[in-house]
């Protein structure tokens, strides 16, 4: 009966903290060995952001990107350290392999507020997690220095200039707990796990296609809402309520429905407007299914009917759109304005030789942003943008 209610217990608390769909731990595990092999023996220690308090504390607590692709793991407070394997050398034994969760000790108080956490003393923790070990944080201290070498190389998650990071408080708390790494000099784990990032599994791919079809299933009850008197925030709210019953935790980015004018600001946000007869909207708005965002950019007119010159204009667009898909060569075309395959230029000179301005001018100059991005778990996902947004 008591093997029981331990299984009981794991149960509820995965249930508690894996709401969404999370890939099998093989998965997370092979990302964890491929970026061990691209830091030439360094470590990697990595943090968890801790649980936003004050104001912040009501939008709920969203797992770094970073942390949760080698990890899968939501909750806050959390830290990973990996230690690629090493050979014998003179009198230093060869290391094996090393990687350790870190999880913060059972809070009874705080757990009747947020519900049973996942401890490290769960005889089921690394079965759960996947690691091959799962440690209470307060033995951080005592394993790196079990672990590191004598003034090592230790790559995190270093703050970019006027940025904090996830990783920033939690090594100043290590220098106060006086469990710094001695003479450890810093490198930043961003760009390796970008290149990691960029190549999609079939599972991220299949998390980002859930994504997608939600939000399409939004966008297009968005639009059969669609009609002159209806506010912005009013079908800002129906997109959100149609992603949200199928599955999407939040939205990927802040919802931007703008009519009229607003239609032309990149990055709109009041979305505060009654919509007008004539007008045209744009709405660009997409749902995040498990971690993984989508983004999805349409433009209607608000009595279901444009004008000439709306369909004229809305047409030098999707023609240019749709230039770009047809110039698209696997492993060949890019993003980037200043390189030759570029797939912006297909699109720029195509809005270019379309159609003037009122004034008799060409559209290339309204052509003001980027032609794409890559979307995964952030909606601007890591990849080669170069100069795509300059």
């Amino acid at each position: 009966m008591k093997k029981c209610w331990i299984v009981l217990f794991v149960f509820l608390t995965v249930l508690s903290a894996w709401t969404m769909e999370r890939q099998p731990n093989a998965n997370y595990r092979a990302r964890r060995e491929a970026l061990s092999k691209k830091t030439a023996g360094s470590a990697v220690l990595l943090f968890a952001p801790m649980e936003a308090e004050g104001p912040n504390a009501v939008y709920g607590f969203r797992q770094d990107d970073n942390f949760f692709y080698l990890s899968g793991w939501v909750e806050p407070g959390a830290v990973l350290l990996i230690v690629p394997a090493t050979e014998a050398s003179g009198d230093k034994p060869a290391r094996p392999y090393t990687e350790i969760l870190f999880l913060a000790a059972n809070n009874k108080v705080e757990e009747k507020w947020t519900g049973p956490k996942l401890n490290a003393s769960d005889p089921q923790a690394s079965r759960v997690t996947g690691f091959d070990r799962v440690e209470v944080l307060d033995k951080l201290r005592d394993e790196i220095n079990r672990l590191l070498p004598e003034r090592p190389t230790v790559y995190t998650d270093l703050p970019e200039y006027g940025h904090d990071s996830p990783s920033s408080s939690s090594l100043d708390w290590l220098k106060r707990a006086n469990a710094s790494i001695p003479f450890a000099t810093y490198q930043d784990v961003k760009p390796l796990l970008s290149s990691l990032r960029t190549t999609k599994d079939a599972g991220e791919i299949e998390l980002i296609r859930k994504a997608t079809n939600a939000s399409l299933a939004a966008q297009l009850a968005a639009m059969r809402a669609m009609k002159p008197g209806i506010s912005e925030r009013e079908i800002s709210a129906l997109l959100q309520y149609e992603w949200g019953k199928r599955g999407c935790e939040r939205p990927s980015y802040s919802p931007i429905v703008g009519s009229g004018f607003n239609s032309t600001v990149l990055h709109y946000s009041e979305d505060s407007a009654t919509i007008q007869a004539g007008d045209v909207v744009v709405i660009d708005a997409a749902g995040e299914y498990s971690m993984y965002a989508s983004d999805i950019t349409r433009t209607l007119p608000a009595n279901g009917k444009f004008t000439a010159r709306q369909r004229e204009v809305y047409d030098i667009v999707l023609g240019a759109q749709q230039a770009a898909i047809a110039a698209f060569e696997s492993g060949k075309s890019m993003l980037r304005k200043d390189q030759s395959n570029s797939l912006y230029q297909v699109a720029y000179d195509y809005i270019n030789s379309h159609g003037k301005d009122l004034h008799g001018e060409p559209l290339g100059k309204y052509f003001i942003h980027g032609l794409g991005h890559y979307v995964g778990l952030a909606v601007h996902d890591p990849g080669d943008y170069g100069n795509l947004y300059s």
